[in-house]
């Protein structure tokens, strides 16, 4: 193929590759399809990359003329490992996707339409947005969720359409998640579906751990445009809801997810005591004696620091076996983000709840040595205050202590 000539109005200004479904935009360059999709929509741009020309609608006109041309000069050239490509599929519209909404309204269509609509949400960055902005979509979705939460049934099982109810419910929360869907329309559906966290929590307490998994990252995108009055007063079920997905390990995305959404919800309000009462820190705490992995960790510890921001979440890990010892091994070991949440767990400790048996502790185990060694490392300067402000709080305890070595010593800032 590389001895070919290969005309260079086939090549897709772009990628410089052969175009196999040629589109054109209203500057008049034309592009591969899949290459000019990719700069619009997972690139977020709204310019044409040759012209630099606004592209506010975005109307991509099939270039049928240089596709058949394209087509008939690989046609031409088999010898020289050319292939010839099919006629590309035409892209699904927004017709096409309201007529598969109107058949998933149909019970006995339902689960084949939605799935169809998965499929169709799976193949393309553009199809995503078309589906996105196709009127009644989201809210339909929105209303499988809402079906599936006020139709309980023993054990907590939705059994009101039999297993296709569950199923249902699983595709349609699959389908939200794959969407990644924009700021805007995300606050629009949020503002349509107030009880939106009420229909997750219930779908939490009831479902398997497919449903669990996709309603926790469907939360997590939803946390952004939720208003924070709305977030202070969310109900403590949910807590437990989130910190049992962790506690099961249901999967590593949910389980990220999880701690996105116990880290968003503990800056409002009394959420922390509520992250407390549903058994975070524990679950924490042991999550973090068996993971390495680097965000991970860093997730861990924000939430942690968080939830040490009230006396509870301080007492729950002080009186864990493992909690202090935990916090200070990440010190240095994971990232930057994780060293600063380890300080700033201890240093809530170390300023609220310096009990004569914890600070005994923080001495024996290692944590003041580990404090002197952020002083002499490079790290952030927040980081270091509060290491300082530590050792200074402490410094009659453990200034003289036989248990810190000499070369720590020299570190240890004067009181």
């Amino acid at each position: 193929m590389a001895e070919v000539e290969i005309p260079s109005y086939f090549l897709c200004p772009i990628s410089l590759q052969i175009m196999r479904d040629p589109v054109t935009l209203p500057s008049g360059i034309t592009y591969d399809r899949d290459s000019i999709e990719r700069w619009i929509f997972s690139g977020k741009h709204n310019t044409c990359p040759v012209t630099k020309q606004s592209l506010p609608e975005c109307d991509l006109t099939p270039n049928h003329t240089l596709r058949r041309l394209i087509q008939a000069w690989c046609a031409l050239n088999p010898s020289d490992g050319i292939e010839r490509f099919p006629t590309p599929k035409p892209p699904v519209n927004k017709a096409q996707i309201t007529e598969l909404i109107d058949d998933a309204k149909l019970p006995h269509l339902q689960l084949s339409s939605l799935r169809k609509l998965k499929e169709i949400v799976s193949e393309s960055e553009r199809n995503k947005r078309c589906v996105e902005a196709t009127p009644g979509v989201l809210d339909f979705l929105a209303s499988i969720i809402r079906k599936k939460s006020s139709t309980p049934g023993e054990e907590g099982i939705a059994i009101s359409d039999g297993v296709e109810s569950t199923t249902a419910c699983d595709e349609a929360l699959n389908i939200l998640c794959l969407l990644q869907i924009s700021k805007q329309r995300l606050l629009d559906f949020a503002i349509q579906n107030e009880d939106i966290i009420e229909s997750l929590t219930s779908i939490l307490q009831q479902s398997n751990y497919q449903s669990r998994a996709y309603a926790t990252l469907f939360l997590k995108s939803m946390l952004g445009v939720i208003a924070p009055a709305k977030l202070a007063g969310v109900r403590e079920q949910l807590f437990q809801e989130i910190v049992d997905v962790v506690r099961d390990r249901i999967s590593h995305r949910a389980d990220k997810a999880a701690l996105q959404v116990l880290s968003g919800l503990c800056r409002w309000g009394r959420n922390r005591v509520k992250a407390v009462n549903a058994g975070a820190v524990p679950v924490l705490i042991e999550l973090l004696l068996d993971e390495n992995e680097k965000r991970v960790c860093e997730l861990v510890l924000v939430v942690l620091a968080l939830v040490c921001g009230c006396a509870e979440g301080r007492s729950e890990l002080v009186g864990h076996a493992a909690g202090i010892a935990i916090v200070s091994k990440k010190i240095l070991r994971i990232s930057e983000m994780a060293t600063e949440g380890a300080v700033r767990i201890l240093n809530s400790v170390a300023k609220f709840s310096a009990t004569t048996a914890v600070l005994q502790e923080m001495l024996q185990i290692g944590v003041v040595s580990k404090l002197c060694l952020v002083l002499q490392v490079d790290c952030g300067m927040k980081t270091k205050e509060k290491a300082r402000e530590i050792l200074r709080l402490h410094s009659r305890v453990w200034e003289k202590s036989p248990c810190l070595s000499p070369q720590f010593l020299i570190s240890y800032p004067s009181s």
